[in-house]
């Protein structure tokens, strides 16, 4: 039985570009699926098809067990979205912001000032609630946003970059939410290119990079593709660079790499602490000095590079106006399309 999100062989081109090729998505309820790819990727491109901002050119979705291509309208009562730019009226309050939105889906004017009101508690917006959002600060607005995607407490939630451009206190606050979200049973997608935000957040992550999904599984999983563990050494004297290498070979499991100018040694190995007890014994009774040595096990970081050859940096254009992933533009000229519900949450996809 598919899960609370499921896509099968997406394909969405623009122009000669192949933003989407065959993209299968399987994320079960109450659980987080991270998409994770360097920019350009078609990241955007998939959370837009599936929740109904874009058709795609074939293939198949199905959110909260609705067809998106056939009840459009059924699947945006059933989802939140919070994309890559805060899409807040910023003439009103944050307080405002909440209610018109909570009134925009047919919520009583009691039921809508009462739950924005507990939002505005919830993301640290309690003081600010009667300025105007031009006011906020980018955090603030960002909080903001995810706020009034909350509004409707959906089942089925969509975050496109959410904390790309916080500082790393509004980023932990985010964190924190979300986290709590999802243990309140909200199946979470989120699109991210900062690897420690998928590390903690995603149950299962997705890379996908050129349109396609090219790897699967747990960090754990992900990370083991890359290999073991590795000893990483740094000597004092690059001068005994080719004494620490033959002591290295020998506890190895693989070849040494070597940075001349920063006189440092890597190799994979298996055993853990105990290895690397030997190996710093090895290298005192041979007088080889060290200004460090440690145990590395492989991170994302590693996992990014290794399966797309990219490093995972947000780039300005992602920022600002269009990018590969988003040819038609960024916070403004973004198709609505016709009969489209007015739910201004629905026009951050990008």
């Amino acid at each position: 039985m598919p899960g609370a999100i499921y896509a099968e062989g997406l394909v969405k081109t623009f122009g000669d570009v192949r933003a989407l090729d065959g993209v299968d998505l399987d994320v079960p309820e109450g659980t987080v699926l991270g998409l994770l790819g360097p920019n350009g990727a078609g990241k955007t491109t998939a959370v837009r098809v599936l929740t109904t901002l874009l058709q795609p050119d074939s293939g198949r979705a199905v959110v909260a067990g609705i067809d998106v291509l056939d009840r459009p309208n059924d699947v945006r009562r059933s989802i939140g979205l919070s994309g890559q730019f805060a899409a807040v009226d910023e003439y009103l309050t944050g307080r405002e912001n909440l209610q018109m939105v909570g009134q925009l889906y047919q919520l009583s004017s009691r039921d809508a000032k009462a739950r924005a009101g507990r939002l505005l508690e919830r993301f640290d917006l309690a003081e600010a609630a009667d300025r105007p959002a031009k006011t906020y600060s980018g955090g603030m607005r960002r909080r903001l946003d995810l706020a009034a995607a909350l509004v409707v407490s959906p089942p089925v939630m969509f975050m496109d970059e959410p904390t790309t451009g916080l500082d790393p206190r509004n980023r932990q606050l985010l964190w924190e939410v979300i986290e709590e979200l999802v243990r309140g049973g909200t199946t979470l997608l989120l699109t991210t290119q900062y690897l420690e935000e998928a590390d903690r957040l995603a149950d299962t992550i997705c890379v996908i990079d050129h349109g396609r999904v090219i790897a699967r599984g747990t960090a754990d999983q992900l990370k083991a593709r890359t290999g073991g563990e590795r000893v990483e050494v740094v000597v004092h004297d690059a001068a005994r660079i080719p004494e620490a290498s033959e002591i290295l070979q020998r506890f190895g499991k693989g070849g040494i790499a070597i940075i001349e100018h920063t006189r440092q040694l890597t190799v994979p190995v298996s055993g853990g602490a105990k290895l690397l007890a030997e190996v710093i014994r090895e290298l005192d009774s041979r007088g080889v000095e060290i200004d460090d040595i440690g145990l590395r096990r492989p991170t994302l970081d590693d996992v990014f590079i290794s399966l797309t050859g990219h490093v995972a940096e947000v780039a300005p254009e992602e920022t600002e106006g269009g990018s590969p992933d988003d040819p038609a533009g960024g916070r403004k000229g973004r198709p609505r399309k016709a009969g489209q519900d007015p739910n201004p949450h629905q026009e951050a996809a990008g």
